[in-house]
């Protein structure tokens, strides 16, 4: 793995160090569509960051999939937001690159691996 991908749905500029390079969703193009941002991904050895659950339902259905990082934090403010995402994130670049999705949950984490 070689960096993020954040979807559209996610600020372009997170306020900590993602511990790897990423780049937004809105530089690859005007509002790409899920499979552009998945096919992207896999040729950039990227992880999309999304709260968008169709890239976690992907996974299941095409091979070889990206790494996903899955954000469950239902509906809370923007500060909440990012300091749960900011206390998570040091046990996402633990589980990456050896689970290909993750999802995060406000006091919790998941990680599952891929078998081929």
């Amino acid at each position: 793995m070689k960096g993020f991908l954040l979807d559209e749905n996610l600020p372009s500029q997170l306020p900590f160090d993602l511990g790897q390079p990423s780049v937004h969703a809105t530089k690859i193009g005007p509002s790409p569509t899920d499979t552009e941002l998945w096919q992207y991904a896999r040729e950039h050895e990227l992880a999309i960051v999304s709260k968008d659950a169709d890239f976690s339902d992907r996974i299941m259905l095409t091979t070889p999939p990206p790494w996903i990082v899955h954000i469950r934090f239902g509906n809370m403010r923007s500060g909440e937001f990012q300091q749960n995402l900011e206390a998570l994130w040091p046990h996402v670049l633990d589980r990456l690159p050896t689970h290909k999705l993750i999802c995060l949950y406000p006091k919790r984490i998941e990680a599952f691996s891929y078998a081929s």
